[in-house]
């Protein structure tokens, strides 16, 4: 017994279970530890939002030094700062801290079990919520053992970043990549090394960056050329570009899937039927080529036509890795909303049907047209006494911005929209299209107005008939840069959020389409 109570104490003992030794970092990014022993539970390179225990990352950048807020990081509980110059207290120097967060994210891949199974997923159009319901069905699956990129962590920082936070015994990793340019996604999915790569959908988003659609067709591709040997790549079956991607996918992946509604589908949709809650009762049938010919039946919690599309490559992937599709199906059933990305809030509304409610649909954080067109009929289906739209410019569409912005006349009349603010120098092509449209063709009646800014347009939503109203039902959908975040926050709530709360926030590392 003696022998037992006489266990030599170390200093490690004292530090709790890690994500990273101060040893294990030294060794993934070639730095030199300083300030003694530590371990760390967690990373992150923002320092206002450093939980006890993190790991301090300390990025130069062009608009500010990490390396500034050192200090401060530690005072909020840091365990330790990664940096490129001396600083006190524990920490791990290194010459360039941004190869250094590369180096750790590979590391991190690395030392996954061979057993652990990593997806990647991009596209121009959903990636999020893909990335959000696939982790959702595997973490089920493996009670708890499932990683992925919170948020948008889908760029140069995030995606490293993401993967600097996957604990050891991590089952199945999710990673979502994104890109502005050619040869972003190529560098990416070689630092994921996924065994399983979607790609949601092709779609004009940030097509100012590229001579056209095939040039953003061939960039998503870029995300097979990191599969692992015999990996599997899921492309939309429905897509114009689709045998463009299967080319490319060919090149690389020992398997290619297709998911939609097309004959050809290996991942084919058979029925959709809308439930009472909003959501999707999907049937789906695996042909052959996957390897198991089945049928699934499943709901999806999240309404519109794009998510029972986007749940069969969920599905797809979750075979393709040996996940439980049971519990899959579950999980999309009990899918809770993203914030910026179609949660719907009840806030307060007075006059109307007198209910004291509106509904409002967060889709504030990005938009293309392809995106604003799904959730226009999502909005066109939603029960409602009226219906509004708080529309924010679409950027980076280059010289067919204007045509681009002018073609939403056409889903704001089937959505059968009362009223639509227009937001943003680049509505005004919209506002155009609306105006030369005959007044009997308006079939609502639909008034509208174009603004400068999300300020002009919360003073429009404050009083009067462009006020939410009992009953109605209020889109506010933008690029992120436009603001209309805030406008979304700035409306009172009737009650607590439908999506998931508490989730850890780390760090602001930009998003990609």
């Amino acid at each position: 017994m003696n022998a037992v109570l006489d266990w030599p104490v170390e200093p490690e003992d004292d530090l709790g279970l890690a994500l990273w030794s101060a040893e294990a970092l030294a060794q993934a990014t070639g730095g030199e530890v300083g300030g003694g022993p530590f371990a760390v539970s967690g990373a992150t390179t923002d320092s206002r939002e450093v939980m006890e225990g993190d790991l301090f990352i300390a990025l130069r950048g062009a608009a500010a030094d990490g390396h500034r807020f050192v200090e401060g990081a530690m005072l909020k509980g840091a365990a330790a700062a990664l940096v490129d110059c001396a600083v006190p207290g524990p920490h791990v120097l290194v010459d360039d801290t941004t190869a250094a967060l590369d180096a750790l994210g590979q590391a991190a891949r690395a030392r996954l079990d061979d057993k652990a199974r990593v997806v990647g997923v991009t596209g121009s159009a959903g990636k999020t919520g893909v990335k959000e319901a696939l982790f959702a069905a595997l973490d089920r699956s493996s009670r708890g053992q499932a990683h992925r990129s919170v948020k948008s962590y889908n760029n140069h920082v995030g995606v490293p970043l993401s993967l600097a936070r996957m604990p050891t015994q991590t089952r199945f990793g999710v990673f979502e990549m994104g890109m502005n340019h050619a040869g972003e996604l190529s560098a990416l999915t070689r630092l994921v090394r996924p065994h399983v790569a979607i790609i949601t959908t092709i779609a004009p988003a940030h097509i100012g960056n590229f001579s056209g659609e095939e040039g953003i067709a061939d960039a998503k591709a870029e995300i097979f050329e990191g599969l692992e040997p015999g990996g599997v790549a899921i492309i939309p079956a429905d897509n114009p570009h689709v045998e463009r991607l299967a080319a490319a996918a060919a090149r690389h992946a020992g398997q290619v899937i297709r998911f939609g509604t097309a004959p050809d589908a290996d991942v084919r949709l058979i029925d959709a039927i809308a439930t009472a809650d909003g959501g999707t009762l999907v049937t789906a049938e695996f042909a052959a080529s996957t390897g198991r010919p089945r049928k699934l039946c499943y709901t999806v919690s999240q309404p519109g036509a794009h998510w029972a599309t986007n749940s069969l490559a969920v599905m797809a992937a979750v075979a393709a890795v040996g996940g439980d599709l049971g519990a899959a199906g579950l999980a999309l059933a009990e899918l809770t909303d993203l914030d910026g990305r179609g949660a719907r809030h009840a806030i307060i509304a007075a006059d109307g049907d007198g209910s004291g409610r509106a509904l409002l649909i967060d889709e504030s954080y990005n938009a293309n047209p392809a995106s604003m067109r799904a959730t226009l009929a999502q909005l066109g289906a939603t029960p409602a006494r009226r219906r509004l739209a708080v529309l924010g410019a679409m950027k980076e569409l280059g010289t067919g911005s204007d045509a681009y912005h002018a073609a939403l006349a056409e889903p704001l009349l089937a959505a059968g929209v009362d009223r639509a603010v227009l937001v943003g120098a680049e509505m005004a092509a919209l506002a155009a299209a609306l105006g030369k449209i005959d007044a009997s063709a308006l079939a609502a009646g639909i008034e509208f107005v174009h603004v400068p800014g999300a300020a002009e347009a919360a003073e429009m939503l404050a009083h009067g008939a462009w006020a939410p109203h009992g009953g109605d039902a209020i889109l506010i959908k933008g690029s992120n840069s436009v603001g209309l975040s805030a406008l979304v926050r700035a409306l009172p709530r009737a009650q607590a959020p439908s999506g998931a709360a508490g989730e850890r926030a780390q760090g602001r590392n930009g998003d990609r389409g």
